[in-house]
């Protein structure tokens, strides 16, 4: 029987990480980071960008959610195995900024808030859900047979 005295030198872990960094290092994959990037960029800039940051509520709102939505989905390319569970809070991200002109207290949905709004968010909403999806579609084979992997 062989023991480890860490988990650091299982074998599933290894081979998990292995996976995770096949994943991340994908074409698709670096575009989905860099695009979500960009939309937190926006999201962050969106009041100064569409011209509502008169609406302090709001702005102040996509200013720290655009923020966070830069870090959950920046912290991805560089350690995805520990965190691509943050891949489903962008996605609750994303679906919090399409709602937020109208649960946010105040006069807040005008044209403007809601257009930028549900279109940064729905983008943002997507690309979450694509880098959450990525880990699910690595095929691997294990003793001559190919199955599906799901994280």
């Amino acid at each position: 029987m062989t023991t480890h005295s860490s988990i650091e030198h299982h074998p599933d872990l290894a081979e998990m990480r292995t996976r995770f960094e096949r994943v991340t290092s994908t074409p698709a994959a670096q575009a989905v980071e860099a695009l979500a990037l960009l939309t937190g960029l926006y999201l962050a800039a969106s009041p100064w960008i569409a011209g509502f940051s008169t609406l302090t509520p709001l702005a102040i709102n996509n200013l720290i959610a655009g923020l966070a939505y830069c870090l959950c989905m920046g912290g991805l390319g560089s350690a995805y195995e520990r965190t691509h569970a943050m891949a489903w809070t962008a996605v609750g991200l994303g679906a919090w900024t399409i709602v937020a002109p109208w649960v946010i207290a105040g006069e807040m949905d005008t044209t403007r808030t809601v257009v930028s709004n549900v279109i940064a968010g729905g983008v943002a909403l997507c690309l979450g859900l694509a880098m959450a999806a990525m880990a699910g579609r690595t095929r691997e084979t294990r003793a001559g047979r190919t199955r599906e992997t799901r994280i």
